[in-house]
């Protein structure tokens, strides 16, 4: 048992035989102490795998999480929790020697007189009656001080001075002490085996005790990592789910071990992370919410992280160069996504300029690097189809999808029809789509080209094609024709520097999109220096074979995702339309945008919309600020209205009075009135948007694929 996907990707990257095995960096296990010998038992993997997670609100890090009331409790003022805590314990002492001393009676004695012995009450029955009476007394005081301390609120005062002062000093107190001695206990006891995850009960539930024993032993022995558990989980699923039969994957386990089932490219791990993950719940850590008032409570003080149920309803990240949407958002993401694809559960794309930081090539399988000569692989022009009017569609949205004027020569269905007049004639003859250099040829109406597709479509008895060429050289002789336009933009790409791409021949590696069935991890670099239109014709490109592709995937458990570093210039009402139909698909979409101006006007709320998540990060633009501020809406929100009035005196009195107030506090004696009221106001304006958000900080809001939200949250991606 080779792998989960149900076709291998061997052969779609650049180094099929499997690199030497790098050791984890400890992001998503928690790292050793420093000066730690390390640990061969593999107790820093258990740890990991055994600590809490609870369920909590999207977005939330769960990781250790601990769960906050949803409404914030109030919160005595310091000075006044201060005051009644030492009035309570005056008064509290003060009625106890009252009691003590017999100021108020003995009525407090009764129950005594009543349940206890006469021998005890009269004393006869010597220091055991007096022993009792004193127990008496003292939980009679105690219920008074402990009814005062309810009162002052003695409990509040200690956990919000006495508790982190005690947390403080444990660890001096830990160093004092010499080992062996008092130590205080770090960890919980071990959980039992039926509830222990590192002893595979779900395999011991379905009778492969060996593979499971197997398992538990190789981590305990530290020979198992995150991804190897995260990949042998996916393979199970796949033995649950009937795509793989159980004894092939007990074999797999009880030969390999942890290395069972292994990615197609044989990797295990990553060479390096720099972002922390959870592979047992998906997530990748982003930053921290930030403790503001603006934030629901429970969010406050959270981790921030994102995982495919969150992803899986697209990203859309807006902010300046230098906010951090590469850094910050997409290589972690990218990061996150290549771990799931070595585990069997997705595959990713990601696209960028050359030289953007998205990881090193040693962590994807296929690297495309359009217009490097030294390139391993080729980009498909037409996606890998054998279609013609599919690969029309295709091509006709990558070159004329971003004019917005609708003029004739910016309508795509008329530009789809043009190539397809071409496409399908030329592949009837040569079995095969043309090159750029030839379909720049034939848009542009050149008479030998197509007299020589005319008698090739006679020569090979497909003439009933010929009727396409013959609309085609009708089209040319008016004005206005959408080829003049068409052979335009793909004279962008007929450039020296593409001369050895996209070709059509078989005599290069061409990538198609139609491998993410398999758990590929792909990075596409785009030459944006020098050839910065050809690039945005290459991103909508691969956005257009994306959303056609995912979509009529048979198998979509595996999670399918496109990370577009600047997405400007690729937005288009088809690709809006795409991303719409992705989350049905198991697949999904993340946009980076310096600006909403580098997307059509008539498509900002429609993309806003189309997107689950948006990220607005510090540095918007107000007009940038107002588009989100109108897509987040508004909400109930309590305001108090405090209104000052003058007193006036009327008594000689009373006028005195006022005066020497005013002479002391410097103001004139004022009354308050305070209104409360309900008002509707926005979540987040324009101008807090474009002023109120830190350098460093983002306001982001998340849905998951089962439609449940997260109102925008005030985030710390350095955090």
């Amino acid at each position: 048992m080779d792998s989960d996907a149900p076709r291998d990707t061997r052969g779609t990257h650049a180094n099929p035989l499997p690199r030497p095995m790098a050791a984890p960096e400890g992001v998503g296990v928690p790292p050793m102490p420093p000066g730690a010998p390390p640990m061969p038992d593999g107790s820093a993997f258990l740890t990991w795998l055994r600590a809490p997670r609870p369920q909590a609100a999207p977005g939330i890090w769960r990781f250790r999480y601990r769960p906050r009331p949803e409404v914030e409790p109030k919160e005595t003022p310091t000075r006044q929790l201060l005051g009644g805590a030492v009035i309570a314990l005056l008064c509290g002492w003060l009625l106890c020697s009252l009691l003590w001393n017999g100021y108020l009676g003995g009525f407090w004695q009764w129950p005594w007189y009543v349940l206890a012995p006469d021998s005890w009450v009269k004393g006869e029955a010597g220091q055991v009656g007096g022993a009792a009476s004193w127990l008496y007394t003292w939980l009679v005081f105690g219920a008074i001080f402990a009814l005062f301390g309810k009162i002052g609120h003695w409990g509040e005062l200690w956990r919000r001075y006495g508790a982190p002062l005690l947390r403080a000093a444990v660890p001096a107190l830990r160093s004092a002490v010499p080992a062996g001695r008092g130590t205080i206990p770090t960890s919980d006891a071990p959980p039992t085996p039926e509830q222990d995850p590192a002893e595979w009960p779900q395999l011991r539930q379905a009778g492969a005790h060996e593979a499971a024993a197997r398992l538990a032993g190789e981590a305990k022995a530290g020979l198992m990592r995150d991804v190897d558990h995260a990949r042998i989980s996916r393979a199970w699923q796949g033995v649950r789910s009937g795509r793989h039969s159980l004894a092939t994957f007990t074999g797999a386990v009880l030969k390999d071990g942890a290395a069972a089932c292994p990615h197609p490219s044989g990797e295990r791990d990553l060479p390096a992370r720099h972002a922390r993950h959870d592979l047992l719940t998906g997530q990748v850590r982003l930053g921290t919410t930030a403790d503001d008032p603006r934030n629901p409570y429970h969010y406050r003080g959270a981790g921030l992280a994102l995982g495919p149920d969150l992803l899986g309803t697209s990203l859309l990240a807006v902010g300046p160069a230098g906010s951090g949407k590469t850094g910050a958002v997409v290589r972690p993401l990218a990061e996150s996504l290549c771990l799931h694809a070595l585990a069997g559960r997705a595959s990713v794309v990601v696209v960028g300029a050359a030289g953007a930081g998205l990881g090193p090539a040693e962590s994807y399988d296929v690297v495309v690097r359009v217009g490097h000569p030294e390139s391993v692989y080729d980009l498909d022009l037409y996606g890998g189809t054998t279609d013609p009017d599919e690969a029309a569609t295709i091509l006709a949205e990558a070159l004329v999808g971003d004019l917005a004027d609708p003029h004739p020569g910016s309508d795509s269905r008329r530009s789809t029809t043009v190539l397809a007049q071409l496409l399908g004639p030329f592949r009837a003859v040569h079995d095969r789509f043309p090159s750029v250099p030839e379909l720049r040829q034939l848009l542009d109406g050149a008479p030998g080209p197509l007299a020589a597709l005319r008698k090739g479509l006679t020569d090979t008895g497909h003439a009933s094609l010929l009727r396409e060429l013959d609309a085609r050289e009708r089209q040319m002789a008016h004005p206005g024709d959408v080829g003049t336009v068409l052979a335009d933009r793909i004279a962008l790409l007929d450039r020296p520097a593409f001369a050895t791409f996209f070709d059509t021949s078989g005599q290069s590696r061409p990538f198609s999109l139609k491998a993410l069935d398999h758990p590929v991890r792909v990075r596409i670099d785009l030459p944006q220096r020098g050839h910065a239109d050809a690039s945005r014709i290459l991103a909508r490109l691969v956005l257009a074979q994306f959303t056609a592709s995912v979509t009529v995937r048979e198998d979509r458990s595996l999670f399918a995702c496109l990370l577009l570093d600047d997405a400007s210039g690729v937005v288009t009402p088809e690709a809006v339309r795409g991303i719409q139909r992705l989350r049905s698909a198991n697949a999904g979409t993340v946009l980076t945008l310096r600006t909403l101006d580098d997307v059509p006007r008539q498509l900002r709320g429609p993309l806003l919309g189309a997107t689950g998540c948006r990220m607005a990060l510090s540095g918007l633009t107000p007009w940038d600020g107002q588009d989100f501020a109108e897509v987040w809406g508004k909400e109930w929100t309590e305001t108090r209205d405090v209104t000052d009035r003058q007193i006036i005196a009327e008594t000689p009195a009373g006028k005195a009075v006022h005066m020497l107030r005013r002479v002391i506090t410097g103001q004139a004696p004022t009354a308050r009135a305070v209104t409360v009221r309900q008002v509707e106001r926005e979540r987040w304006s324009a101008s807090e948007l474009a002023h109120g958000v830190p350098p460093g900080h983002a306001v982001l809001s998340l849905t998951t694929v089962e439609g449940e939200h997260a109102p925008p949250l005030l985030v710390d991606l350095r955090g």
